[in-house]
């Protein structure tokens, strides 16, 4: 049975980092664009650094998350992010559920993660960390 626990976790996290991914490197094409429509409405500081975050942040944390490699880590950054998302989408459009439906779907998916870890099926598992000393992987 744990191994289905595992192989269900394996799915989750390889969809979540195959379908965010493109969102982060899409951000990267033009970020004064992205720092204009989605950061400054926020009232954050330094719009272009955070559009940076923003992306590497789906981009590190979906690879982390695909290959199961530090994966609370990238689970936390996309839920990070994430957060940020669905806070302007509510923010601009108001309860609107179909901008947020997939932002929400992110958020679960990889609040899961966060909870959980990557499973059996990560690279997590084959690398001897010293739990006490890192409890959080």
């Amino acid at each position: 049975m744990r191994y289905l626990k595992s192989f269900g976790l394996l799915i989750l996290r390889i969809c979540i980092g195959a379908m965010l991914i493109h969102h982060g490197y899409e951000k990267l094409e033009n970020i004064p664009n992205f720092a204009n429509a989605f950061v400054k409405p926020l009232g954050l500081p330094f719009p272009e650094f955070f559009s940076y975050v923003a992306a590497y942040s789906e981009i590190v944390g979906s690879w982390l998350l695909i290959a199961g490699l530090f994966t609370r880590i990238g689970a936390l950054f996309i839920v990070g992010t994430i957060s940020f998302a669905i806070y302007h989408g509510i923010v601009t459009s108001g309860f609107n559920i179909y901008l947020l439906e997939l932002l929400i779907l992110y958020f679960g998916g990889s609040f899961g993660v966060l909870c959980m870890g990557g499973g059996e099926f990560a690279i997590d598992r084959f690398i001897k960390f010293k739990r006490a000393h890192v409890p959080f992987l």
